[in-house]
């Protein structure tokens, strides 16, 4: 598929990347030469000077034979007329944009024909709606939903006291006394796809499957003993913790956000009346004990900087708070992340294009297409959701009998409003739901790919 992408900055490289790495003829344009010329040693695009929102730098991509755009320019309104544009070029084109400022949402909502919208998406309500189910249910590194909340794949760390420690995969329904699956296991910044033999040590971080009802039963079971969280302390207050901020108010939360931009503080305290706003430097250890940094139950550091969150985090770390969350804009595969004490990580960025590539992938195979993609185990797994369509194969066959292809692992069934974990007796049915996981290498377009 011909894809063009406006934006040569985190997310769209990150876009460039994967969707490149998929087969797709790529495209990326950007006004900045410098960028492209770092983006083009390594990846295979065809890169374009210019801007992206004129009709010049668009005819010159090609536009009129290009399958998809997505605008991920610095401004949202570049964004707009980049996708408006396009489209009158070529009224076939399907068109995703970002758009981050908050005010614009309502009308974007409403006049999205008016401005040629197939998809928007906002990585920044995207990240804080994230971060306010972590902090909904604490305990776990990470949660990603499937079949309409029913069903989570959580992400825990095993620390050298755990009672999972030494312990073998198929003596987990023992230990946990509830039906869950473990289908990845992150060891030394690798992922691993194991089997029932395979036995846990100390600094795995491990990704489970298990029915949302039964997640607190698994929490207990495993002696992670998790205090109801009320009082939250945001670190930064950009667009994420603005979101966040108004969730978790909505909730009852205490939410107290600090800031060093004088200007916004004044912002915030009039969007956001019932937060408590704090002008000061979140980086200053002790400014931030004074602020009752160690009397929170959660701190969320979420400044535009990443090694001043990784600091701000190390810091309620250092002072025993009992769930830390930090954003990051860059989460590179190195392993040095597993190794410091920071919490749960969220990047943005990552949320963003899973919901981007999930929509090319629909594009591309109309049936049994992904329902949502998440990338999980530092982005070297994915899981998929697809709905089982009458064009699916082996439907109501036990999953005993269907081969399945290597490092692909059927984790979930939904049915009729109920769900399972899987054995080999269990069998899908159309309408049904499944949850797949794989390694990030192994591309599913459709739930038929996983097949051998």
């Amino acid at each position: 598929m011909k894809i063009t992408i406006v934006g040569a900055g985190k997310v769209g490289v990150m876009l460039a990347s994967q969707l490149s790495a998929e087969g797709h003829d790529l495209t990326l344009i950007d006004i900045n030469q410098t960028v492209l010329d770092s983006v083009i040693e390594s990846l295979d695009v065809m890169a374009i000077n210019g801007n992206g929102a004129t009709m010049s730098i668009l005819r010159k991509s090609n536009i009129e034979d290009t399958n998809l755009l997505i605008a991920v320019a610095s401004a949202d309104e570049v964004n707009l007329l980049c996708c408006m544009t396009a489209h009158a070029i070529n009224p076939k084109l399907h068109t995703i944009a970002r758009i981050r400022t908050p005010e614009y949402a309502e009308q974007i909502y409403g006049m999205r024909n008016s401005f040629a919208l197939s998809l928007t998406f906002n990585p920044e309500r995207k990240a804080a709606k994230h971060i306010e189910r972590q902090i909904n249910l604490p305990g776990f590194l990470k949660q990603d939903s499937f079949a309409k909340d029913r069903v989570e794949i959580v992400e825990l760390k095993v620390d050298a006291d755990s009672k999972l420690n030494g312990i073998a995969l198929h003596e987990l329904g023992t230990l946990t006394r509830c039906r869950i699956l473990v289908c990845v296991v992150l060891r030394n910044g690798n992922a691993i796809m194991p089997s029932g033999d395979f036995v846990l040590r100390a600094d795995d971080r491990i990704f489970v499957t298990a029915q949302t009802n039964v997640l607190s039963m698994l929490l207990k079971n495993l002696g992670i003993i998790t205090r109801k969280v009320n009082r939250v302390l945001l670190a930064g207050g950009g667009h994420v913790s603005y979101y966040l901020a108004q969730n978790l108010i909505k909730s009852g939360y205490n939410v107290r956000i600090i800031d060093k931009d004088y200007k916004r503080c004044q912002e915030l305290s009039v969007l956001l009346p019932e937060a408590d706003i704090v002008y000061g430097d979140a980086s200053d250890q002790a400014f931030l004990l004074e602020e009752g940094m160690a009397e929170c139950d959660t701190v969320v550091s979420l400044t535009g900087i990443d090694e001043m969150n990784l600091v701000i985090s190390l810091y309620a770390t250092d002072a025993k708070v009992s769930q830390v969350i930090t954003k990051l804009g860059h989460v590179n595969n190195n392993g040095v992340l597993d190794r410091l004490p920071i919490g749960s990580v969220v990047c943005p960025k990552e949320l963003s294009c899973n919901t981007v590539v999930r929509y090319v992938r629909a594009m591309q195979k109309q049936s049994g297409a992904a329902i949502s993609v998440h990338s999980i185990a530092l982005g070297q797994a994915e899981a998929i959701e697809f709905s089982v369509d009458e064009y699916c194969l082996h439907r109501d066959e036990p999953l005993k009998n269907i081969k399945i292809r290597k490092n692909v692992l059927i984790v979930c069934i939904s049915h009729s409003g109920t769900t399972e974990i899987p054995n080999g007796d269990s069998s899908f049915h159309q309408g049904d739901t499944v949850v797949v996981v794989t390694k990030a290498n192994t591309v599913l377009m459709q739930l038929n790919d996983i097949f051998e």
